[in-house]
């Protein structure tokens, strides 16, 4: 099968021609449509994320459909379509994954990290992760949904009932996040790199109420942030933004360090908290809402050799929505 290789951290991908995967028990072999392309793609790809499986096969955002089943494998068949998400494997015996917080399981495995992904014309994924993909998306704009809309979906009810909420950094799940936010009533904040006029239009044509640089103050307090860019020193920025009470929710999988900030900021009951993956209940709610609201996705489409494009495309900020691989003429 073709793929694009990660040989090592800060390394460009390697087009190769790999052996084609087989499904063990419990495992389907998937063939991939379109895979999106992640932030969290480039923290593995520069060295952020400490111990990747070498060589890898990078991407979590996989849609695609079912060529096979391993044996014993029960629930899905040959030609359903299915989206592989990050998580990718969990124990099911430790004390998180009996507690419902599989997303913190001791022993997990993620896609396109501990296990190859979707840069490539196959995948294997173990059938309990992989999710069937809603009615009236086709491949390309079903990809977003896997991560940007799972992980963003995640953040978006760590801040409770709130009704103002700040968003920072506008990409591929601050575009998600916004949609299922109004079609919940509240109010949407967009923060971007300051000088991003086209970004804050992107937000207000989303219907953000208001948009502006990350280190502007909006027009009033906000109920809670959440932070889908990395920047740690936004954490304090938000925190000074948000009203007694609320919450500050970092999305990123890797974030730069936070600065030290003064108590005062934090006190009077803001709390500050991280995200970390997503549990099989996550992924069934979100993707039985999505064609509720209806969640639109802003998808731009690459060939599957032009990896390292797209990676060079999000690292700079020129993406606007998501952007993903089309590995497959059906997936374009």
């Amino acid at each position: 099968m073709r793929a694009m290789v990660l040989e090592r951290p800060g390394a460009p991908l390697r087009s190769a021609e790999l052996p084609a995967p087989e499904p063990d028990s419990g495992q389907v072999l998937v063939r991939v449509r379109v895979c999106g392309v992640c932030r969290t793609d480039l923290h593995v790809a520069d060295g952020d994320l400490p111990g990747p499986k070498l060589p890898l096969v990078l991407g979590h955002q996989i849609v695609g459909t079912v060529e096979a089943v391993g044996e014993g494998t029960q629930g899905l068949s040959a030609g359903d379509r299915v989206g592989i998400p990050w998580l990718a494997w969990t124990c099911g015996v430790c004390r998180f994954c009996t507690s419902g917080r599989e997303n913190l399981c001791e022993n997990a495995r993620f896609t396109g990290y501990n296990v190859d992904g979707g840069y490539a014309e196959l995948a294997v994924a173990d059938a309990r992760y992989a999710f069937p993909i809603p009615a009236g998306y086709p491949y390309l704009q079903a990809a977003p949904l896997l991560c940007a809309g799972l992980v963003g979906y995640r953040c978006l009810r760590m801040t409770g009932d709130a009704r103002v909420l700040g968003i920072y950094g506008f990409g591929g799940a601050a575009h998600i996040v916004t949609q299922v936010a109004l079609h919940q009533g509240r109010r949407v904040f967009a923060f971007t790199r300051a000088g991003d006029v086209e970004g804050q239009r992107f937000a207000r044509e989303l219907g953000a109420e208001w948009a502006g640089a990350s280190t502007d103050a909006p027009p009033e307090e906000l109920d809670a942030a959440i932070l889908f860019a990395p920047a740690g020193e936004l954490v304090p920025v938000a925190l000074r933004a948000t009203a007694p009470g609320g919450t500050v929710v970092c999305g990123e999988i890797h974030m730069s360090d936070i600065p030290s900030f003064p108590y005062e900021i934090l006190w009077r009951e803001r709390v500050v908290r991280s995200v970390a993956n997503l549990t099989r209940a996550d992924g069934i709610e979100f993707l039985e809402l999505a064609p509720r609201v209806p969640v639109r996705t802003r998808v731009r489409a690459l060939p599957l050799e032009r990896a390292n494009e797209a990676l060079d495309a999000l690292r700079a900020g020129k993406v606007r929505g998501s952007i993903a691989l089309a590995v497959s003429a059906e997936g374009s």
